[in-house]
């Protein structure tokens, strides 16, 4: 399922107000959200707060098309340079990566726009959600703020398969220099 950007920021803005264009930008790309990250803020870098190997929930399962009890990668990082500017979440079937990528991933230190890139993987980005939330605890404590959460979702597929699954968070309150 791919969403109307569009539609879903109109809807978020009737909820929280106007979005700033970068917000706007951040939330429908179907590119690099690490890319957009260095032309804004200088070159970004990645602190990984977990990455683990571990069996797929029947939720994420589904999401990937792949069975319950596969092995994936789930990785949290956050993305930033002297401030933390986004909180991504994402989940790998192992299945689908071959040992070079898989290398660069357990590195973790390497954002997955660039792994993809540096790889020549031929993908698109699907978003399935953007909304906005209340902060979890973690993430007030990430941001400091309690600021509400503009979030997405989306899967990059490729050869037709969704090779990773993304959600990535950011402060309401970030991005938003226009105003």
């Amino acid at each position: 399922m791919n969403v109307n950007a569009m539609e879903e920021i109109e809807r978020i803005e009737r909820i929280m107000g106007k979005l700033s264009n970068t917000q706007k930008i951040l939330l429908s790309t179907d590119g690099s959200v690490t890319t957009i990250l260095d032309v804004l803020k200088g070159t970004v870098t990645i602190r990984t707060l977990k990455q683990e190997f571990e069996p797929c929930s029947h939720e994420i399962a589904s999401k990937l098309s792949i069975n319950p009890g596969d092995t994936v990668n789930h990785r949290v990082v956050v993305i930033g340079n002297r401030e933390p500017l986004i909180h991504a979440v994402s989940y790998i079937p192992l299945s689908r990566l071959d040992d070079e990528f898989r290398e660069d991933l357990i590195r973790a230190d390497i954002p997955i726009g660039r792994i993809l890139k540096k790889h020549r993987i031929e993908s698109r980005r699907e978003i399935e959600v953007i909304d906005v939330e209340n902060p979890a605890p973690q993430l007030v404590k990430i941001f400091g703020t309690d600021s509400p959460m503009l979030t997405r979702t989306y899967n990059i597929i490729h050869d037709d398969e969704v090779l990773i699954r993304i959600k990535e968070t950011f402060p309401f309150e970030w991005f938003r220099e226009e105003f």
